[in-house]
C-alpha cells in the first residue's frame, strides 16, 4: 500500500519542499519586522499547522525509509528551541507568600453586552467571585468597562472592596453620550509611589488600547508593573470570513482581503507599540513585571521584543500548552506574564473557568534571595 503511494514521491517531494520551506518563514517571522515582509507574520500564525504537516511528512518519509525522513528533520531541527515557545516542562512550586501576586485578566467588559442584561450581571458576579478567590496583590484588567453615574452594572466599587482600598490607575476611552468608559485598569493591595502611561500613538476615542505601569511597593520591595493591551485585530468590525460565506461555504474574496488587510494592519501597530512599551521598560529603575494581552502567539515578531530581555512566566514555571484565547478563533497563547530576571517566580496558574473570550494567568514574584 505504501509503496503503491511513494509512486508519486516526485509530487510528495514538490509538497515536501513547499513545506520545508514555509517552516522556515515561520521561523524567520519573530526576527524580522512586519514593515520589511508583511507576509511573515502569518507564517508564524499558522506555526500549529505547519509543524503538524511537517511531522507528518516526518512520519511519512520514515515509512518509506527514505533521505527525504532526515531532510524533514533537519528543517524541524531548525527551529531549535523556538518550538519550545509553545510548550513548557517546568516544575511550579507552591506560590512564595512574602512575594507580590500578579493577575492579569482579559474580562471582555464583564461580559457587559450579552443579550440577556440578568447573564451579564450573573458573569460579572462570576469574574468578581474568581477575583476574590484568586486575592491577588496586584490585579491587572484589559478591556475594562467603567461607567461614571450610579448604574446597575456596577463595578470599580465592587473592585475596591475585593482589593480592599482604593490604589488604583486607568486609563480608558470615555463616552459622553452614555458616561461610559472602556479601557484598561489596574488595582494594587499595596501603596503605589507613581504611575504613568506609555503613549502609543494615534490613540483617540475609539481606541481601547493602553499601556499603564505603576510602581508598587510590598514589604520594602519595589516592582514596576506594566499593564499592556496591545492592538487587536477587531475582525468583528466589519465583514468576516463567517459572515461571508456564499452556500456552499465558500469564502468570498472580498472578505478574505478584507480580513487579510486588518491582519497586516494589526501586526503592524503591535510591532510598533511594543517597541515604545520595550523602550519605557528599559528605564525602569526598579524590577518589572508586564503582563497583559498582547493579541500576538510565541512565533510572532511582538513576542520577541519582550521575551529577549524578559523571562516569560509560563515557560519557567508551568507545563503543557497554555492555551490562554477561547473565542470563535483560537489563537492559543495571546496572553503572558513577563518578568525581570532577576526575579523569581511561583505559583503560576491559568484559569480554568471560561467566563470571558480570555483565560486569567496569575504569578507570584519575589526577589532573590
Amino acid at each position: 500500500m505504501l509503496q503503491r503511494l511513494f509512486r508519486f514521491s516526485s509530487i510528495f517531494k514538490v509538497a515536501s519542499l513547499i513545506s520545508f520551506g514555509a517552516m522556515i518563514l515561520c521561523y524567520l517571522a519573530p526576527f524580522i519586522h512586519p514593515k520589511t515582509l508583511s507576509i511573515l507574520p502569518f507564517f508564524g500564525l499558522l506555526y500549529p499547522v505547519l509543524l503538524g504537516i511537517n511531522l507528518g511528512w516526518l512520519l511519512l518519509w520514515g515509512l518509506a525509509r527514505s533521505k527525504w525522513a532526515i531532510y524533514t528533520l533537519i528543517v524541524l531541527g531548525l527551529g531549535g528551541k523556538m518550538h519550545f515557545r509553545s510548550l513548557a516542562f517546568s516544575s511550579n512550586s507552591p506560590a512564595d507568600p512574602t512575594g507580590i501576586k500578579v493577575l492579569t485578566y482579559n474580562v471582555r467588559l464583564f461580559d457587559l453586552f450579552n443579550p440577556s442584561f440578568s447573564k451579564s450581571i450573573e458573569n460579572r458576579n462570576k469574574i468578581f467571585a474568581y477575583i476574590r478567590r484568586t486575592d491577588p496583590d496586584v490585579l491587572c484588567l484589559q478591556e475594562y468597562y467603567r461607567q461614571d453615574k450610579p448604574t446597575d452594572f456596577e463595578v470599580v466599587d465592587s473592585l475596591f472592596s475585593i482589593m480592599g482600598n482604593r490604589n488604583y490607575h486607568e486609563r480608558s476611552a470615555h463616552r459622553r453620550s452614555t458616561h461610559q468608559n472602556y479601557g484598561i485598569a489596574m488595582f494594587s493591595k499595596y501603596p503605589i509611589i507613581s504611575k504613568g502611561d506609555v503613549m502609543f500613538e494615534s490613540q483617540g476615542s475609539k481606541d481601547f488600547n493602553y499601556c499603564i505601569y505603576a510602581d508598587i511597593i510590598k514589604n520594602q520591595d519595589t516592582f514596576r508593573v506594566y499593564n499592556v493591551h496591545l492592538q487587536s485585530i477587531r475582525l468583528h468590525t466589519e465583514p468576516n470570513i463567517e459572515a461571508a460565506t456564499d452556500e456552499e461555504g465558500m469564502a468570498s474574496e472580498r472578505a478574505l482581503r478584507s480580513v487579510f488587510s486588518k491582519l497586516r494592519l494589526a501586526y503592524l501597530k503591535r510591532a510598533e507599540q511594543a517597541r515604545r512599551v520595550v523602550e519605557h521598560i528599559k528605564t525602569s529603575p526598579y524590577p518589572v513585571i508586564v503582563c497583559g494581552d498582547f493579541n500576538d502567539t510565541p512565533m510572532s515578531y511582538t513576542y520577541n521584543q519582550f521575551n529577549r530581555f524578559l523571562k516569560d512566566a509560563f515557560r519557567q514555571t508551568s507545563n503543557g500548552i497554555g492555551s490562554t484565547y477561547i473565542g470563535r478563533l483560537p489563537a492559543g497563547r495571546i496572553d503572558y506574564l513577563f518578568y525581570d530576571p532577576k526575579l523569581l517566580t511561583s505559583g503560576f496558574r491559568i484559569q480554568e473557568e471560561e467566563l470571558s473570550d480570555h483565560r486569567a494567568l496569575v504569578c507570584t514574584f519575589s526577589r532573590q534571595k
